[in-house]
């Protein structure tokens, strides 16, 4: 028996990546005292080639211009749910959007994730929640990760729960004390490669499956000072081109070759946390649970068994959980976790945007 009401929200996450936008239409209740969720519908667009150029580039635009693509991404976000939702019953009472993150610096208390709330709400004639991470970062927080706190509701029949998007984070539920942060750069820096060599992705892991570990630029990789830092710790696209990036561009090697190391590298790093915790179960979700190879040797790495769930919550386990956190951010009540993001206290963050 459900005892308290049902509300229908469409959550949306743009990952770094660039590989698209991923909408999840979501029906949550509370049965008991515990929150579920059901998945109406789920779709990813692919973004036009014209739009990923821009997001790509967005970083490096004027003060006007930037403001000018936030509230065109803001629309655009609009148009794709009104599209989502042409054959659907359902009204939902809330969108919640992550945005796409063009700069995450929570060390000089800035984040900011491109496309308005404003814009969605007024364009999809649906109140609107967005703008989840800037309230905590003031506060003196990461701002990152968020997602653990939709895991402890939505998915605490796991002891860990490791997503490998762009960047990979992780939730782990020690002793009943949560821990949770980013750990190493995914899906973003894997997608750069294979794009420089003309395709879109590494479907499989087909092409680093060729290559050869370089030993010398997987360890310089490997001694990157972020790793060695206590949480909480989060990361962004300004560290990858930091720091990141200058290491694979001081040693010309052939592209699967680096791109072998970069999966060595990963792999590394997180079996490395991984193992650091006596862990009973593992789930994990993101573009790169579908990467053959890269499980297998994170498999191989690993002490615990790696539990791989159906593919709506390996594609849209982010979007579901920022349907969540605007449902709550809606419902006026707590959404974020000072002891995962290193804020001053726990927070009902988000800008809500009613129509």
């Amino acid at each position: 028996m459900r005892n308290q009401q049902e509300y229908i929200v469409v959550g949306i996450m743009s990952g770094t990546s660039l590989d698209g936008i991923d909408l999840a239409l979501c029906k949550f209740y509370q049965k008991n005292t515990s929150w579920k969720y059901e998945v109406l519908k789920a779709k990813t667009y692919n973004y036009p080639d014209d739009l990923r150029k821009q997001l790509s580039g967005a970083a490096q635009l004027r003060a006007n211009d930037l403001l000018l693509l936030h509230n065109e991404y803001g629309i655009y976000t609009g148009e794709l749910v009104n599209d989502f939702l042409e054959d659907q019953p359902y009204t939902p009472q809330l969108i919640a959007s992550h945005g796409h993150t063009i700069f995450h610096q929570p060390d000089k208390k800035f984040t900011f994730q491109l496309g308005h709330g404003a814009c969605i709400a007024k364009t999809s004639k649906i109140r609107t929640v967005s703008d989840f991470r800037t309230m905590d970062v003031a506060q003196g927080g990461q701002g990152a990760p968020l997602v653990p706190y939709g895991d402890s509701y939505l998915f605490n029949e796991y002891q860990a729960c490791l997503n490998l998007g762009g960047f990979a984070n992780i939730t782990i539920n020690n002793n009943q004390t949560l821990l949770a942060y980013d750990i190493c750069p995914v899906n973003i820096i894997i997608n750069r490669i294979t794009r420089e060599m003309g395709f879109d992705c590494d479907i499989d892991g087909h092409i680093a499956r060729k290559g050869k570990i370089n030993p010398k630029l997987l360890e310089q990789l490997n001694r990157l000072n972020f790793y060695f830092k206590a949480p909480p710790k989060s990361l962004g696209y300004e560290w990858l081109q930091q720091c990141f990036i200058p290491k694979i561009e001081t040693i010309h090697i052939e592209r699967h070759n680096l791109l072998r190391t970069i999966y060595e590298h990963i792999t590394e790093q997180l079996s490395y946390v991984i193992n650091q915790y006596s862990l009973n179960n593992l789930i994990v979700t993101g573009g790169g649970a579908k990467n053959t190879f890269l499980m297998e040797i994170l498999q191989e790495r690993s002490k615990v068994p790696i539990t791989l769930p159906g593919e709506v919550v390996i594609d849209f386990k982010e979007a579901i959980v920022f349907g969540f956190m605007g449902l709550m951010k809606w419902l006026g009540k707590n959404n974020i976790f000072a002891s995962v993001t290193g804020g001053e206290k726990d927070i009902c963050s988000g800008s809500l945007y009613e129509y």
